[in-house]
This record gives structure tokens, C-alpha cells and sequence, in this order.
């Protein structure tokens, strides 16, 4: 969902060791991989829940509820964790790009990791502003200071929702970009966060 390696980072030897040169050359770690599409997968599902938990009867509608507000710790530790290995392990194909691509595609990175930071918060700032727990597996979550003003705790669901719009709209102009790299560049952008191929051999 968002674009990767454009950060400054080291670089790190050990990388070298699982992968052929080739491979380094053009994939992303293997780290880097799983968390993107990890975190893609799971901010997808977060704007699906939210959006469609109003619908069923109450029993249903509160397993959403406890879904959504639990992945969402998960991804406030997933991000900064993401963000933290981009920064100092990650792959980095900063050298391969244009100057105006490389600028067009930090700000994009850049845009994104913010939002999604922001959403997060805004997450919490409703829920506890609400005088509600966050559920993490059931495990009651409760707010560190006292229920806020019924128009304050609205602002945070008004921007939550526009926020959540936003991240998803900017996420599909990144996925219509990497299909136009793949089928009409036909470049490997999109080839360097695919699982690595297993080699077939002729019987």
C-alpha cells in the first residue's frame, strides 16, 4: 500500500548472505515485504470494518467493533516498527530514481506514514474521548484521562472517517501507479515487493 525504500538508511551487510547478487539488486528484504503487504492487508480490512459495521444486527456488529479497535493496536505497534526498519535495515533503492521521481514518491511515502500516524491517534482520541476502552482481544484498554466534551469526541469520528478516505484514496493512486510501472513502463518497481520466485527445474 505505501511505497518503500526511499528513506536514508544504512544498508546492511548481512543482507547479502540469504539473496544472489542479482536478487539484492532488485527485491526488498524479506522483512520489508511481509510488513507492507501485512500492513496493507490490514489497513484495507480496518476501512471495510468501519465502513460496514453499522450494517448487521448487534452480536456481529460488536465482533467488528472489537476487531477493528484491536488490529488497530496491532498496527500502532506495526507502524513505527515498520518506519523504525525502513529507516536503519531496510533496502533502499534510492540511487535507481529520478530526481522528480524520487520526489513525488517521498512525498507520497512520506504523506502516507503521516496519515496513518495521525488516523491511529484519532482512533484512540474518539474511543477514550467517548469514555470507552480500547479492546485488545477482549482485553479492556481503558482511557488515561477523563471523557472529553461530546463536540470534541465528534470532531475526532468526523476526522477519523475523512482521514480513513484519505489514506485509501492516496493507497490506490500508489496501486494504479505500481500497475502502470508493471504493465506499461514494464520496469520491476512492482517485481521488488513480490515474494521471491522459487526456480523451476525441467523434469
Amino acid at each position: 500500500m505505501m511505497p518503500e525504500g526511499l528513506l536514508p538508511g544504512p544498508e546492511p551487510a548481512s543482507q547479502t548472505m540469504s539473496t544472489t547478487p542479482q536478487e539484492h539488486a532488485t527485491r526488498y528484504d524479506n522483512p520489508t515485504i511481509i510488513m507492507h503487504w501485512l500492513s496493507a492487508f490490514l489497513i484495507v480490512f480496518q476501512f471495510v470494518l468501519g465502513e460496514t459495521w453499522h450494517w448487521p444486527p448487534r452480536p456481529v456488529h460488536h465482533l467488528m467493533v472489537v476487531a477493528h479497535l484491536t488490529i488497530g493496536v496491532i498496527l500502532t505497534v506495526l507502524i513505527p516498527f515498520r518506519l523504525w526498519w525502513r529507516l536503519t535495515q531496510g533496502r533502499h533503492f534510492t540511487a535507481q530514481l529520478a530526481p522528480l521521481d524520487r520526489f513525488f514518491t517521498v512525498a507520497m511515502e512520506s504523506t502516507l506514514y503521516g496519515l496513518i500516524g495521525v488516523e491511529i491517534v484519532l482512533g484512540y482520541a474518539w474511543r477514550w474521548g467517548a469514555g470507552q476502552a480500547i479492546s485488545f482481544f477482549g482485553l479492556l484498554i481503558h482511557a488515561p484521562f477523563a471523557p472529553l466534551p461530546h463536540e470534541t469526541v465528534l470532531f475526532f469520528k468526523t476526522l477519523h472517517s475523512w482521514t480513513a478516505w484519505l489514506i485509501i484514496g492516496l493507497a490506490c493512486g500508489h496501486a494504479l501507479a505500481a500497475l502502470v510501472h508493471q504493465h506499461v513502463l514494464k520496469d520491476s518497481v512492482l517485481a521488488r515487493m513480490l515474494p521471491r520466485r522459487t526456480p523451476t527445474t525441467a523434469p
